[in-house]
């Protein structure tokens, strides 16, 4: 009976798949569930905002429904969507998290290589340096000399374990090959807010966070995490940190789309054509262009190239946050 039982669930799972895999996708009345890891209002959850209105015009004006499924450093909601049924009516969208959490955490229910589809990396977000308003140094220069006097005793806020703040610090760490005190918060916005006030001295975030406050000069700027400088008017004199003596630095937070494990091959192929239609929808490059971000145009776009791009971006943070001895429960 065990065994009928079994062989009638496979059989029902199969047709399932199969139903999903024949079908116009997506079909009229159904809606699409795009899980974002992270908290509304933030950045990844704004990009999945505006992709989601972007790629509904491509598939047959479906209805597109964000949840924040956010904790747990994304961990939660990626989790959600690893579960979920395989039929492209769930998605889920996430930053560079997804090559650093197999490192941070030491148990996940979930395999960031094994059990998801890949449909192609959205964009790069810069990432600057910036310091409180009352830091005496003036440029990078005089920050890496302050620095060095001042061992032991400079702290570097972050948002968190695992966010792109963090991630960027422990970079910054190894790369100038010193030590500062990290000081983490829930979240960007009340690690900006002490850096305003001067309770901490230094952060390493996202263009969108941080190019509202160097615009209105309420924090000092010293460097970008790009290979060349932006060439956004709010940020065009800032040097890169290569350019200020921290050879091969770059860090930038990349977002990318993601289907669960088994979802049908034509339908992933649907997403990222949508994706891709997205990614070149004038609206959609507008928005982007206003938190700062670069869309993504190179071999990354393409599955292929998404889940081989992330397998390098796993063994590059791994050696980094096994160096740093950092991790997550």
């Amino acid at each position: 009976m065990k065994a009928l039982f079994k062989i009638a669930a496979i059989a029902l799972a199969a047709g399932a798949a199969l139903g999903a895999h024949a079908q116009d996708y997506p079909a009229a009345g159904k809606t699409i569930t795009l899980i974002v890891p992270f908290t509304a209002g933030g950045p990844t959850d704004k990009v999945a905002r505006d992709l989601a209105e972007s790629m509904r015009k491509q598939l047959n004006n479906a209805t597109i429904v964000v949840d924040n499924a956010d904790g747990a450093g994304s961990t939660i909601g990626t989790a959600k969507a690893a579960r979920a049924r395989p039929d492209g009516y769930t998605l889920l969208i996430n930053h560079i998290g997804m090559s650093t959490i197999p490192s941070l955490y030491r148990k996940l229910s979930f395999n960031v290589l094994n059990d998801f589809e890949y449909a192609g990396i959205i964009n790069d977000v810069p990432m600057t340096l910036i310091g409180r308003p009352s830091l005496p140094a003036k440029n990078f220069a005089e920050v890496k000399d302050w620095i060095g006097k001042n061992q032991g005793k400079v702290n570097l806020a972050n948002a968190g374990i695992g966010s792109a703040s963090h991630l960027c610090g422990l970079m910054l760490q190894a790369s100038m090959k010193t030590e500062m005190t990290p000081v983490p918060y829930k979240g960007a916005a009340p690690a900006i807010a002490d850096l305003i006030g001067n309770q901490v001295d230094l952060l390493c975030d996202q263009t969108t966070n941080t190019t509202g406050q160097i615009t209105a000069k309420k924090v000092q700027a010293y460097a970008v995490t790009t290979p060349k400088r932006l060439t956004m008017p709010a940020l065009k004199d800032l040097p890169t940190l290569a350019e200020v003596g921290v050879p091969d630095f770059q860090v930038t937070i990349w977002h990318g789309l993601y289907a669960p494990k088994g979802t049908p091959a034509d339908i992933v192929k649907k997403v990222n054509e949508a994706m891709k239609a997205a990614l070149k929808d004038p609206e959609f490059i507008k928005r982007q262009e206003a938190l700062g971000a670069v869309i993504a145009s190179d071999g990354r776009i393409e599955p292929e190239g998404h889940k081989k791009f992330v397998q390098a971006e796993i063994e590059k943070w791994g050696k980094v946050i096994k160096a740093a001895g950092t991790y997550a429960d």
